[in-house]
């Protein structure tokens, strides 16, 4: 019989605005947005917690987080010095296991199953690495989630932010599912959170009444899926080889549009947030894809592949530009936009420390969810 798999994600705390608030101690305390400038059509890779309590997060457009709170301290990104702490981090896993799947610079999937430090409690591995974080990277902070399987261990992470640890053991998964919000639900955006709402799904409770099949007819093939995690289930191994295969983003408008101009201008903003998934995975490209989706809900796509690696807003739109005179938008109105990139450049990292590959790619019930007192 195998044994239950003890799986831990660390998620850095607010990864990119701590590094500057490190590195300039001048800024600990305020609200620090990295990204754009206030001005330009750029987006929030990411902010402080300060920032934060102002209602900012990323991908949200610079200019929105900046009405949002003028006083905000906005700063370029220094991505070579993001990948060099995100090295040293991945450094500290690498003692504890081989098994370590990179999501971007700043989390990633453990398998502690077998470990090599003989350690039984997942708990107590993620705790020293916490602490090792912390020392090695100048106070940095990390929160963690143990479970069973990586549904549940990326969802943990996310309890206890900043700088905790949520384990989540096979015996008390049904009830923290079942009080889970759906919206955080990996999957679930904003249209499908509206949809589940207006079926009267509003928790993991209320999912789990749907049979599997009736699911299917609702969402489709990710229906099945949303039925497996609403049962905590999830299979996935923790794969230190996964190669993701496009980056993308889209967006359904309001309203149906047939202004190019503010198709455009709705573009150069998907645009930078593709940018910003490009980096957080340490990924870049060379077939640009256009998708568009009519009034009448037919959907075209449009690529081009071409020579020079794509990684940036500017030059994802030196490409879109074109894409789009070569459908119908404008004589037609349009109702979805979206960029995808593919065919990436092979972004190999090696860990020294176990000589492996790695290819980058407040919710709380006391009485099930442990905290890091229960060593699992």
């Amino acid at each position: 019989m195998q044994p239950v798999r003890k799986i831990i994600h660390i998620d850095m705390d607010a990864f990119y605005a701590s590094v500057e608030q490190r590195d300039r101690p001048e800024l600990k305390g305020k609200p620090v947005i990295v990204g754009g400038e206030p001005q330009s059509r750029g987006v929030v890779a990411a902010c402080s917690y300060e920032a934060r309590k102002f209602g900012i997060h990323s991908a949200m457009a610079s200019s929105t987080a900046h009405r949002l709170c003028p006083a905000a301290v906005f700063i370029r990104p220094r991505f070579d010095v993001y990948k060099s702490v995100s090295s040293q981090i991945r450094d500290i896993f690498c003692e504890y296991t081989d098994l370590v799947e990179p999501l971007s610079l700043d989390e990633a999937f453990l398998d502690v199953t077998q470990n090599r430090k003989g350690m039984i409690s997942a708990t107590l591995i993620a705790r020293e690495i916490k602490k090792k974080v912390y020392e090695r990277t100048g106070k940095l902070t990390a929160s963690a989630g143990v479970s069973f399987n990586k549904f549940l261990a990326k969802v943990a992470s996310d309890v206890n932010k900043p700088d905790g640890i949520t384990v989540i053991p096979p015996e008390a998964a049904d009830e923290f599912i079942e009080q889970l919000p759906i919206r955080k639900f990996f999957g679930v955006g904003r249209v499908t959170e509206e949809k589940m709402h207006g079926l009267g799904i509003k928790t993991g409770a209320d999912l789990r009444k749907f049979e599997k099949t009736r699911l299917i007819q609702l969402f489709g093939k990710t229906g099945g899926y949303y039925y497996d995690i609403a049962h905590g289930l999830d299979d996935r191994p923790v794969d230190p080889n996964r190669i993701r295969k496009s980056i993308g983003k889209e967006t359904t408008l309001p309203e149906d549009i047939d202004n190019i101009d503010q198709m455009v201008e709705i573009l150069e903003n998907l645009s930078f947030k593709v940018e910003n998934s490009l980096i957080r995975s340490e990924a870049r490209g060379r077939t640009v894809t256009l998708k568009v989706k009519y009034f009448d809900f037919k959907s075209i796509t449009r690529s081009i592949t071409v020579e020079e690696p794509v990684e940036s807003a500017a030059t994802i739109m030196k490409y879109v530009n074109p894409l789009l005179l070569k459908t119908a938008a404008g004589e037609k109105k349009v109702r979805l936009l979206g960029i995808t990139i593919s065919n990436f450049d092979d972004q190999d990292a090696c860990c020294d420390r176990c000589g492996q590959l790695l290819l980058p790619f407040r919710f709380r019930h006391e009485s099930s969810v442990r905290n890091d007192h229960y060593l699992w």
